[in-house]
């Protein structure tokens, strides 16, 4: 009789802290930001984390470049108000938690008929073959006008049916904890799938796809098959996004959208799992506090964008991670005033070139007004040299200081890196 053996994985217990965390933060949102304007602003985030995170399967996890991600969250979008005016009408029972399921089976569907076709190629010729897709659908959004609405779109009413335990989904904050409760399951069921054999070799598709063919793959499939899974949770996204708005346009399969999805995913970060979150919460905060701040909002995020890819392309979660290293070590506290000195000198030049922008703005657009507009608790004056010399000065000595202080912050970052390096040598031999 042979003896049996068993094997306990000890639990990762960080891990579960900080999905606990995650979960505790969901919750407690609405608690900590009362105002309309802040439950609106969590509940696009919710649905934005889970569209981001979809598309980051295709970017980040298996280095496809796609232009047309919008379109799977954008006919999950018009897909799930369909159903929600048929479920309103009695044409079918619906009730509305399962509706983001209609738009995930929606972007699922979509995405195995157009990835059939896309990800029969790679690299360029995929991007490209993703943005004609997308151009295609947009168009055809503008040419039948009966299932897309036209350039009214297409309106709804969530708060059909009879109400659950009280519950009508007319208030923003059930909205909100319904999106949070899809947000949360979702988030974890995308880890999850990074975890899978799937999920693995799909990272190996990324870094060496000759290997993984010669070791009896086939990438296309491989692709393929996460082009579906991302499609999928991009149609839950946008079911979401129908419930939360009760509209949904054209605009909801554009090209823009795409690219804001592939913008602040990068800006995010990418390579790390939790970067498109961040990416998110970014995109609500560029599309409705600082839109509202300016009408040169897109210059200022491609100026971001710009510098993110010259100084810190792996995104904001590369530079959070890197940090995190130092801190481990117990190094980060050196590094603090030379934070805070960046943070200031950037913060001066930023200011100097906004000034500049807002009045070039003002000039373009609102001339008819005069010449002058506050910037910041400050009159300017467009035309006048003294407001132009002013804030040149400003960004100059702003962008100096920065280089200067960039410069010993590099030497002193370089420093205790191998200072690092060689602690980990030395815990290596021991």
């Amino acid at each position: 009789m042979s003896a049996k053996y068993y094997e306990f994985k000890p639990l990762n217990v960080g891990r579960w802290i900080l999905w606990t965390l995650y979960a505790l933060l969901l919750i407690a949102a609405p608690l900590m930001f009362k105002s309309s304007l802040s439950l609106t602003m969590l509940s696009q985030a919710g649905y934005l984390v889970i569209i981001c995170l979809s598309y980051n399967i295709l970017l980040g996890q298996g280095g496809m470049l796609s232009f047309g991600h919008a379109v799977y969250a954008g006919l999950g979008s018009f897909l799930a108000v369909h159903a929600m005016n048929m479920a309103a009408k009695g044409t079918i029972y619906l009730p509305l938690p399962l509706i983001p399921l209609i738009g995930g089976l929606s972007g699922l569907f979509f995405a195995a008929l157009f990835g059939y076709v896309t990800t029969k190629k790679a690299g360029t010729t995929f991007a490209m073959i993703t943005l004609g897709v997308g151009e295609l659908v947009f168009a055809m959004s503008l040419m039948f006008p009966e299932f897309f609405g036209g350039e009214g779109g297409i309106t709804t009413n969530r708060a059909y049916g009879k109400p659950l335990f009280g519950i009508t989904f007319g208030p923003q904050i059930q909205v909100y904890y319904l999106i949070a409760v899809y947000c949360f399951i979702c988030t974890a069921a995308m880890f999850a799938f990074t975890r899978t054999p799937l999920g693995r070799i799909l990272n190996a598709v990324r870094d060496n796809p000759e290997r993984v063919e010669f070791i009896g793959y086939n990438t296309q499939k491989v692709r393929y098959y996460s082009f579906i899974i991302a499609g999928f949770f991009a149609g839950i996204g946008g079911g979401l996004a129908a419930i939360n708005a009760e509209i949904v346009t054209s605009e909801v399969v554009s090209g823009v959208r795409s690219g804001s999805l592939l913008l602040f995913t990068f800006l995010g970060g990418a390579t790390f799992f939790f970067g498109p979150i961040i990416g998110a919460g970014l995109l609500v905060l560029a599309l409705i506090l600082l839109s509202e701040l300016t009408i040169a909002w897109l210059l200022y995020v491609g100026l971001i964008f710009l510098f993110m890819v010259m100084y810190a392309p792996g995104g904001i979660a590369s530079l959070i991670m890197m940090n995190l290293r130092v801190a481990s070590f117990g190094r980060l506290k050196e590094l603090w005033v030379s934070y805070l000195g960046l943070a200031v000198t950037a913060l001066v030049a930023l200011v100097g070139a906004a000034a500049m922008v807002e009045m070039l703005y003002h000039l373009q657009l609102n001339a008819a007004l005069g010449p002058e507009l506050a910037f910041m608790g400050v009159k300017l004056n467009a035309l006048g040299l003294n407001s132009w010399f002013g804030a040149g000065f400003v960004l100059v000595t702003g962008l100096g200081t920065f280089e200067l202080m960039r410069r010993n912050f590099l030497v002193q970052w370089g420093e205790i890196q191998n200072d690092i390096e060689k602690e980990i040598k030395r815990r290596e031999s021991l």
